[in-house]
């Protein structure tokens, strides 16, 4: 039973995430995903001309800087008022965010599950399992040669986050017509695949 409890909450949990991953990307709430798409873009655009320590230090000297003038500024704004109201992140200091034992096994248990899910699918390519899932898998790390010849890492992740917040926006917008071109350049992959199949040894998949 508690198994079972815990795996409907983890559900859940994951369900709330997925909920909340959504409305951002899909600029449900335009205020909300455009700070958020912001502060990304900047963080990233900041580690391009920054070392990654300098880029923590400023951010931290950034926060600092605006909770001490606040915390002055409600002090002496009490002292004028003669007000006792506290101090002024008193909320936030008695908040509790620590993570329970429960919780810290849940996330570790997902964790394991995609490690051992992507070793497993690693294993599978490597060794060949499926010469033509291998054959696709070296294709695509020849492109990505390609790929980081052009661009460096932080590039790339640059056009991820962009594509991630602008995307699923034009697909929502035209996805008749984007889903028409994609059944098309499928139907065309799909019959590239069986023609290799069929002329390469040993590559046709086994009958389920």
């Amino acid at each position: 039973m508690q198994a079972s409890a815990d795996s409907t909450k983890m559900e859940c949990l994951w369900s709330n995430w997925k909920g909340q991953a959504i409305d951002l990307l899909y600029w449900r709430d335009i205020k909300q995903t455009g700070i958020m798409f912001g502060s990304v873009l900047l963080l990233l655009f900041s580690l391009t001309q920054f070392s990654v320590v300098s880029v923590i230090a400023y951010l931290a000297l950034a926060a600092l800087s605006a909770t001490i003038s606040f915390r002055i500024y409600k002090s002496v704004l009490q002292a004028v008022q003669k007000t006792d109201e506290g101090h002024p992140f008193k909320s936030y200091l008695e908040m509790e965010m620590s993570l329970s034992q429960e919780q810290i096994q849940k996330y570790t248990d997902c964790l394991q599950s995609y490690v051992n899910s992507t070793v497993k699918e690693l294993r599978r390519l490597f060794l060949v399992q499926d010469l033509v899932d291998s054959l696709k898998f070296a294709v695509l790390m020849w492109l990505l040669t390609y790929v980081g010849a052009l661009f460096n890492g932080l590039t790339l992740l640059i056009m991820a986050v962009v594509s991630m917040f602008t995307l699923p926006v034009v697909y929502d917008k035209y996805q008749a017509q984007i889903d028409q071109y994609l059944g098309l350049v499928r139907t065309h992959i799909n019959t590239v695949v069986a023609k290799i199949q069929a002329k390469i040894p040993g590559a046709k998949r086994k009958a389920e």
